[in-house]
């Protein structure tokens, strides 16, 4: 592998764009995108890109594993891990009583200020913004192959000698 291969692979696992790496390897513009999807086809190329992409994932230890047990922290979130409510209102429970899986499934808090008829006294209202349910399950699904959009079928027909037509 030359110098501006490497340089491809090095740029390529930065963002997995071929094109943007072939440019940021010092390939021609006009000519990235297929420099770029010729590079990824390159038997050696591919085994450095895989090898680079494992390091990171050995390094920042993300792995499918751990990203599936954090979609699945979100899609099974439960309200009444960080809320609770009674005849008074809805209150937040306070972050320092609630673990960090908790935390990690909520995306947004909000404090809204406001000033009822105009008056002196504040009314403070606070919200809480579980991260997308749905998206998490959908994407849990789709690991999991629940649905597909495509059927694959596996259809065996044998081949007989007098199935096949005679030459004339």
């Amino acid at each position: 592998m030359n110098e501006k291969q490497r340089r491809f692979v090095e740029e390529y696992v930065i963002d997995l764009n071929a094109t943007q790496a072939a440019i940021r390897a010092g390939y021609k513009e006009k000519t990235a995108y297929s420099q770029g999807q010729r590079l990824l086809k390159n038997v050696e190329i591919e085994k450095a890109i895989k090898e680079k992409m494992e390091e990171r994932s050995k390094r920042t230890e993300v792995t499918a594993d751990r990203i599936v047990q954090e979609l699945a922290k979100i899609a099974f979130a439960d309200l009444k891990d960080f809320v609770s409510w009674d005849e008074d209102g809805v209150m937040i429970i306070d972050s320092e009583h609630v673990d960090g899986t908790v935390l990690a499934e909520i995306s947004e808090t909000t404090n809204i200020q406001t000033f009822p008829n105009g008056g002196e006294s504040e009314k403070i209202q606070k919200k809480v913004k579980p991260y997308d349910k749905m998206k998490a399950l959908e994407l849990l699904g789709k690991h999991l192959s629940m649905w597909t959009d495509k059927q694959e079928v596996e259809l065996k027909t044998p081949v007989f000698a007098e199935d096949v037509p005679a030459a004339d």
